[in-house]
């Protein structure tokens, strides 16, 4: 079992281990969906996954809440980057546009999420899902309020 201090680290510094250790013994909706930090910097994160069978919706093709649920990653994460240690954050607000759908066949799905505006009680950013085709899927912007203060 991983024992590393989240408390302790910074947003970009969390972020960055995630992306380096990529830690299999931590549930996470990131495990579950097989999602990837391929760039993480200050204010700026990208994740991507391989579609698969099980993203299926009624109509075969994936279902709009895995593009929405990369997007929410993305972007959170984006805003995790900006934060001190010991303040978090949560999604207070979510809005996806949907473009195409995406196939289940095994292609790869990328999220970039950008921070607009970090501040003490609030912060905005956007992000976009690509086929790996380089053909939006969906885009969205976010509000996410942070939760404590650094000492």
């Amino acid at each position: 079992m991983t024992t590393v201090d989240f408390a302790a680290m910074t947003g970009l510094e969390l972020m960055l281990w995630v992306q380096s250790e990529r830690p299999a013994d931590i549930p996470s909706i990131g495990r579950l969906l097989g999602m990837r930090f391929d760039e993480v910097e200050h204010g700026r994160v990208v994740v991507s996954l391989d579609t698969r069978p099980d993203f299926a919706n009624p109509l075969g093709t994936v279902h709009g809440g895995i593009a929405a649920t990369l997007l929410d990653s993305a972007m959170g994460c984006a805003v995790h980057t900006t934060l001190p240690a010991g303040v978090g954050y949560t999604t207070l607000e979510l809005k996806v546009n949907y473009i195409r759908a995406a196939r289940t066949d095994g292609q790869t799905l990328t999220a970039e999420g950008t921070v607009i505006h970090a501040g003490r009680r609030t912060a905005t950013a956007e992000g976009k899902v690509l086929d790996d085709q380089g053909k939006l899927i969906a885009h969205a912007t976010t509000t996410c309020i942070v939760l404590g203060t650094a000492a």
